[in-house]
C-alpha cells in the first residue's frame, strides 16, 4: 500500500516510538491521527507536524486505548479530520518490574500485573477490533489490500528478563496474536505484522545514567548502540509498503539476546 494520501492512526504517538512513527508517516505523505493519553503531549506533537509538514498533516485524538468508548471517539475524530484509516500502528504501552516474591517475602501484587496486560494487550486488541470493523467496510485499493495495522512487541516476549513476567506475557500475547489475526482478516484484505523492537534511545532509556546507557549498548552484537526511534518508524512504514508482508513478528534489535538480568 502506498502510504502517500492515505489516513494513519498512531496510538502512543505523542512521544518516543510512536513519536517517531507519526512523523515518519506524515513525511511519507499521510495524514497522521496522534492517539495518546497524555492530550497536552498529543497536541504539542500534532502541531510540530503541521508546522513541518503542511497543516492538515496532523491531528491530536485524545484516547485511552483500553476504553471502547474512547477509542472510538477517536477513530471518529481522526475520520472527520482525514477521512477513513487504512494504516494503524500500536505503539502504545507500558512497562514493569515486579519479582513474583518480594524482599520482604510477599506475592507481587496482581494488579500490576493485570494493569500490564490490559494496556499492552487488551488495549492493542481493542483499537485493533475497531480499526478493522471499520476498515472492512473500505472499498478495496487497486492492490486489493483494505489496509494495514502494525503491533509493537519486544524481545522481552521471546527473551524475558527476571522481573518482566507482566511485560513480557503481555507482548508475547501480541506476538501470538499476529498471525491468527492475520490469517482472520485476510478475507477483508487486512494485513497484520509486528515488530518487536530491543533496546532503543527512547525518552525513556535516555531519563538513565549515561553510564548505564552505555553498558546497554554495549551489550547489542552490532551495531553496538542503542537503535534509533526512526528506525523503528522506517521499518513500520516499509511493513505498509511491502504488499507481502503478513503475519510476521520482525525484531529489530540489532541480534540482541538479552540476559536473564
Amino acid at each position: 500500500m502506498q502510504i502517500q494520501g492515505q489516513a494513519a492512526l498512531v496510538t502512543g504517538g505523542a512521544s518516543g516510538l510512536g513519536e517517531a512513527t507519526a512523523r515518519e508517516l506524515a513525511r511519507l505523505g499521510a495524514k497522521v491521527a496522534v492517539l495518546d493519553r497524555n492530550a497536552e503531549l498529543a497536541a504539542k506533537v500534532a502541531a510540530a507536524i503541521n508546522a513541518e509538514f503542511g497543516n492538515g498533516s496532523a491531528v491530536a485524538c485524545p484516547c485511552d486505548i483500553t476504553d471502547p468508548a474512547s477509542v472510538t471517539a477517536a477513530i471518529e475524530q481522526a475520520a472527520a479530520a482525514h477521512g477513513p484509516a487504512r494504516i494503524l500502528m500500536n505503539v502504545a504501552g507500558v512497562g514493569s518490574a515486579k519479582r513474583v516474591v518480594q524482599r520482604d517475602g510477599s506475592a507481587a501484587p496482581l494488579e500490576d500485573f493485570v494493569r500490564v496486560v490490559q494496556i499492552n494487550l487488551i488495549g492493542t486488541y481493542n483499537v485493533s477490533r475497531l480499526f478493522a470493523a471499520a476498515c472492512s467496510k473500505l472499498d478495496v485499493l487497486d492492490n486489493g489490500e483494505r489496509g494495514v495495522m502494525v503491533f509493537t512487541a519486544s524481545v522481552a516476549a521471546f527473551d524475558g528478563q527476571v522481573g518482566q513476567q507482566a511485560y513480557s506475557a503481555s507482548k508475547a500475547g501480541l506476538a501470538g496474536m499476529t498471525l491468527p489475526m492475520a490469517r482472520d482478516l485476510a478475507q477483508h484484505a487486512i494485513r497484520v505484522c509486528t515488530v518487536a523492537p530491543g533496546l532503543f534511545a527512547t525518552p525513556l532509556m535516555q531519563e538513565l545514567p549515561e553510564a548505564v546507557q552505555q553498558s546497554l549498548a554495549a551489550s547489542i552484537p552490532f551495531p553496538p548502540r542503542l537503535g534509533k526511534p526512526k528506525e523503528f518508524a522506517e521499518l513500520a512504514c516499509h511493513i505498509v509498503t511491502n504488499g507481502h508482508l503478513n503475519g510476521e513478528v520482525i525484531r529489530l534489535d540489532g541480534a540482541l539476546r538479552m540476559a536473564p538480568r
